[in-house]
């Protein structure tokens, strides 16, 4: 007969058990372990939007200092270099048509001559928009270029009506990589929190071994607890692991509280496990287990959590689907974390999201697991 009062003795023996099991096996060690690295690594040195060097092919049709001046401040910017020099259209649009150029300047005969005289001169700027992201980036920076040219051509007495003084708070560089990576932590424990449960408890049902805990005196709860536990060290492990590869491999400033970060981190462990469990109640195998872990975790995460596209952007539906991703509060949560050093408060919605996904997939996965074993 099943005792009915909890015991905190046989839990702990449950957990040494899950431990002992972990340690001896090579292949949940690199799931724990070695997945969130691999990942982490690929995905970081991967997923970029930094745009270093553009080519660009210039037609010169003044062939003048002055539109010498004005192509020369383009890869003076860093952000272009120049490959070739075109003799006519029809170069350009080889150049184009074959990738070797994402932007091409065609400047004007008479470029020179309008500018001492006084009048607007056009330069046609070509962009191959085959890659939109690049093209967007490439044209801005043209027209940046362009401007500052157009400024310094004016008469030095006369002033600017408007002086933009432009200043970047929390990411000055605007270096991509510094909100990819919180973001990427985010989905990839999400990730790995839903595998590492799901298929451990699908393994004990597939070997018979739970039927034997089954006979065992022990409590549904202490058996779920007991699963449980382990791995959420685990997890909190893995952040711990990740964050330090986000400072001091990708150079990601963490600037936020060290205390709240691992108090936030224990609230997602919680929902990301309980989910798991829950997966393995209806799963009956391994496979089908990774297989809807992954599903139900990795594509959310991946694309409704806002860690790369923004959730304002989406349709509506979609965004109504996003309140349902625990992934989109934890990522929200760590970007302010980093960038920002945000204090609770200011990320309060979000928190009260992840507490609330946390206890009710935490009951839903309980009540379904005290339903399989009985």
């Amino acid at each position: 007969m099943k005792p009915r009062a909890f015991s905190w003795t046989r839990l702990y023996a449950l957990v040494k058990k899950e431990f002992i099991h972990i340690l001896r096996d090579p292949r949940s060690l690199a799931m724990a372990f070695l997945m969130p690295l691999i990942l982490l690594i690929l995905f970081g040195y991967a997923i970029t939007m930094d745009i270093k060097t553009l080519n660009l092919a210039v037609y010169d049709q003044d062939r003048s200092a002055a539109s010498r001046h004005y192509v020369e401040g383009f890869p003076a910017s860093s952000y272009f270099s120049v490959v070739a020099a075109a003799e006519n259209y029809a170069d350009v649009r080889a150049l184009l048509d074959e990738g070797r150029a994402h932007l091409a300047l065609v400047i004007p005969p008479h470029f020179a001559r309008d500018l001492e005289q006084g009048r607007t001169t056009r330069v046609q700027v070509l962009a191959d928009g085959s890659d939109a992201n690049t093209a967007t980036i490439a044209l801005g920076y043209a027209e940046a270029i362009t401007s500052r040219f157009s400024v310094a051509q004016q008469d030095s007495k006369i002033e600017l009506a408007v002086d933009n003084r432009l200043r970047v708070w929390y990411n000055p560089e605007l270096k991509s990589r510094w909100f990819i990576i919180p973001g990427l932590i985010a989905v990839i424990m999400t990730v790995i929190t839903a595998l590492l449960t799901s298929l451990t408890v699908s393994r004990e049902w597939e070997s018979g071994t739970m039927e034997q805990l089954i006979a065992t005196p022990v409590q549904p709860i202490e058996l779920f607890l007991g699963k449980m536990a382990p791995y959420f060290v685990i997890g909190v492990l893995d952040v711990l692991f990740s964050v330090a590869m986000g400072v001091w491999v990708f150079d990601v400033p963490l600037r936020g509280s060290f205390l709240f970060l691992l108090g936030v981190t224990a609230m997602f462990l919680v929902g990301g496990l309980s989910l798991g469990i829950m997966v393995s109640t209806i799963a009956k195998s391994q496979l089908v287990a990774s297989q809807l872990a992954m599903v139900v975790t990795f594509l959310p995460a991946f694309l409704l959590s806002g860690f790369l596209y923004s959730i304002d952007n989406m349709p509506r539906f979609l965004q109504a689907v996003t309140h349902v991703v625990q992934a989109r509060y934890f990522v929200e949560v760590l970007k302010n974390i980093f960038l920002k050093a945000s204090p609770p408060a200011f990320v309060a919605g979000d928190l009260i999201f992840l507490a609330l996904f946390a206890v009710v997939v935490f009951a839903v996965a309980l009540g379904k697991f005290r339903k399989k074993l009985a």
